[in-house]
């Protein structure tokens, strides 16, 4: 492992240039019926965000990262990019923060802030967020494997060089299983989990069809994965494919993240009712300055061939907490949202010590609600995380 560097955000004015250029020069398809987003992204939305995009200040939004200490190191070859926020309190819990898609370390900005931040009550944090590879600023893997599983080893050998031996976790989407790997593979350098989403499941236990919750459930799940896991299978087979037009068409690019963060974000039709506008903006930036479109996609690919199955018996030891989004009935032609599983089909996979479920909030907690996470966090990593030692 190399040395940890400083890292500043400092964009070409020149691809500035190109992108604008490009926003404009758009070849819109012909409109056809009016669908909104029925059938996908919609064109009127996403031709307004183009606009909104082209006037975004770049320049002050890459102050505002440049704002907060940023470093790159090199593990295994890979160069990882993370933002290090330390309490400079003594008794400060080691944190490490990790993102999913289509998102990035820019989700966790603000949180981070907070929880770095000494209260004068209540737990302190040192706060690792890290890109993940392929993803924002870290590099693209030139070797196929680069799966959630390895990354789970780089994260633990990340902190170590940062001199946490022991630390906590947190994650969302792609976050929460490398959470969760983290959990099940490290399980002597991790001292709490808290997630997102359930990610692991165990074969020992399965859904209850004669219980209304857990029918419904399946029932939700059955219809979220019918309509809206079109993009898990081709990311997961041919993400090279789509990552081509997404690279080349900064339009493009905005119609298939803005799609998910529209259906994900707990909103109506506009991401913006919830997410602030300008972390909508600086990610789709962060994507296209980067060109990590179709190596953030390849995650997908590398997962299905490194799938992680519990055995029979196996669970996660470590204690583990979840802040999960709750379902919803289906409104202004959204599908209707998956939700959290029954408590019991996680609880044979982990050792739960918290089962929160948002009472509003989606996909994105860190800029959704960014207030309810901390509190989650502080609460959940005070009782059963431990300072660095």
């Amino acid at each position: 492992m190399s040395a940890v560097e400083p890292f500043r955000v400092a964009v070409p004015q020149a691809e500035i240039d190109d992108l604008v250029r490009r926003l404009a020069a758009t070849r819109w398809p012909p409109l056809g019926p009016e669908d909104g987003w029925s059938a996908g992204a919609d064109q009127r939305y996403i031709r307004r965000i183009a606009k909104d995009w082209a006037a975004f200040d770049w320049r002050a939004f890459e102050r505002k990262i440049n704002a907060v200490p940023n470093f790159t190191t090199i593990i295994e070859g890979q160069m990882i990019h993370f933002l290090w926020l330390r309490s400079g309190r003594p008794d400060a819990i080691p944190l490490i923060m990790t993102h999913g898609w289509p998102s990035s370390f820019l989700e966790y900005l603000s949180v981070a802030r907070t929880l770095a931040g000494s209260p004068e009550e209540g737990p302190a944090f040192d706060v690792v967020v890290p890109s993940l590879p392929g993803f924002g600023f870290s590099s693209i893997p030139n070797k196929p494997g680069m799966s959630p599983r390895r990354i789970a080893g780089l994260w633990v050998r990340l902190m170590a060089w940062l001199g946490y031996s022991r630390f906590s976790a947190f994650g969302c989407d792609w976050g929460a299983y490398v959470t969760a790997l983290i959990g099940l593979d490290h399980g002597d350098r991790v001292d709490a989990i808290q997630m997102g989403y359930v990610s692991l499941t165990s074969p020992d236990v399965t859904l209850d069809r004669n219980d209304p919750a857990e029918k419904a459930y399946g029932e939700r799940r059955r219809r979220w994965s019918e309509e809206e896991f079109g993009y898990f299978f081709q990311q997961g087979t041919k993400p090279a494919t789509v990552g081509l037009p997404l690279n080349d068409s900064p339009s493009g690019l905005a119609a298939s993240i803005l799609e998910k963060w529209r259906a994900w974000a707990d909103c109506g039709d506009d991401p913006a009712e919830i997410v602030p506008t300008e972390a909508i903006l600086g990610t789709l930036g962060l994507y296209w300055f980067t060109q990590t479109a179709t190596s953030a996609a390849r995650l997908y690919y590398e997962s299905r061939r490194d799938p992680v199955v519990l055995a029979p018996g196996q669970r996660v030891m470590v204690p583990s907490g979840f802040y999960l989004e709750g379902s919803r009935p289906e409104q202004r032609g959204k599908t209707v949202r998956m939700g959290p599983p029954p408590r019991r089909l996680a609880e044979a996979a982990f050792d739960i010590r918290d089962w929160t479920v948002g009472a509003r909030g989606g996909h994105f907690p860190a800029l959704e609600v960014p207030d309810d996470l901390v509190a989650s966090l502080r609460a959940f990593f005070g009782a059963y995380g431990r300072p660095a030692r």
